[in-house]
């Protein structure tokens, strides 16, 4: 399994409508509400085989009210 993190900026007004989309969707293992430049910060779990590029553009950035996301790859879990 590949871990990584997406911090989503949402468009104002729309961070809990975002964030209830994420959960319903059922794609992210952890959804936290953040401040600074980021109101959401999303931790997912793919296959090794899935592209992570594709699967943010494609199942993540495609929700309604997101202005911006930062993708943080991760290697290794301490």
């Amino acid at each position: 399994m590949q871990t990584f993190f997406v911090q989503i900026k949402c468009m104002l007004g729309k961070t809990y409508a975002v964030a209830s989309a994420l959960a319903e969707a059922e794609i992210a293992s952890e959804i936290y509400s953040t401040a600074g430049d980021y109101d959401i910060l999303a931790k997912f779990y793919v296959e090794k085989d899935i592209d992570i590029g594709h699967f943010v553009g494609e199942h993540v950035q495609i929700i309604p009210g997101i202005a911006d996301t930062r993708t943080i790859i991760t290697f290794k879990a301490f």
